[in-house]
């Protein structure tokens, strides 16, 4: 499906997902690209992915300490200037208000222009995937602290001033109507994924983001691309 390429470079952009390696399997190379631009990204993790180990003898709080290290480097290597890790338990994340006001105080405290987040409408992908309930969770909280919550005066007061987001990138979405150009980044995405070597193991990621990223540029007439569904919130000042 031929879709709309976004130029937008944002100033600041804010990425929401529930574990550490969402992004990177998904949209680091918009943030690489991004980030390259000048774009300042910060990242907000809600859970610490501290349940996504078989191996023998691992405990729930040293995962966590691994993979919020391995996710700093994911970072590290994309340019992303910091990760917020709210630490929430991997497996059993919920959209709750709670949630919801902590996405707000980050949101407000940043000011992202964009903010980056998971299709919380999509149970299935295809038929060999069901999306983690988690990343709906996440998704589901993010676009309810992007709009409105973070920009009413009344809503939390004491979580900032509030704060209008421009833009929603939500990645993973059935119904994309948005892509970047990622032809330049993509081996920075597939550098920074391999930097999440708790889930890796034996695997190398390399050719399957390669094939799914060349899948979707060959759509859009580039080498490499990623797809969102974009929601404008408000026009950039003087395209009103």
């Amino acid at each position: 499906m031929k879709t709309e390429q976004s130029n937008l470079i944002p100033q600041s952009a804010m990425v929401i997902i529930a574990h550490p390696d969402d992004a990177e399997f998904t949209c680091a190379g918009t943030v690489a690209a991004w980030a390259k631009a000048g774009c300042r990204i910060v990242y907000v993790l809600c859970t610490d992915g501290n349940r996504g180990s078989h191996e023998p003898g691992m405990t729930c709080e040293r995962l966590a300490e691994i993979r919020r290290q391995e996710q700093r480097q994911a970072c590290q290597t994309l340019g992303v200037e910091q990760a917020i890790f709210l630490g929430y338990d991997d497996g059993t994340l919920q959209p709750t208000l709670e949630l919801r006001r902590q996405l707000v105080g980050a949101i407000r405290q940043h000011k992202p222009q964009v903010v980056i987040t998971e299709d919380p409408t999509v149970l299935f992908y295809e038929d060999d995937y069901i999306n983690h309930p988690d990343h709906r969770a996440a998704g589901q909280a993010a676009l309810d602290a992007a709009a409105p919550a973070c920009e009413l005066l009344l809503l939390w007061p004491e979580m900032g001033a509030p704060h209008r987001v421009r833009q929603v990138y939500v990645f993973g979405s059935n119904d994309p109507n948005g892509w970047v150009d990622t032809s330049q980044t993509v081996e920075l995405k597939i550098t920074a994924l391999k930097q999440h070597a708790s889930q890796m193991g034996d695997w190398d990621p390399s050719d399957l983001i390669r094939k799914q990223d060349a899948e979707t540029g060959k759509a859009q007439g580039v080498a490499f691309a990623e797809e969102f569904r974009l929601v404008t919130l408000r026009q950039p000042e003087g395209e009103d």
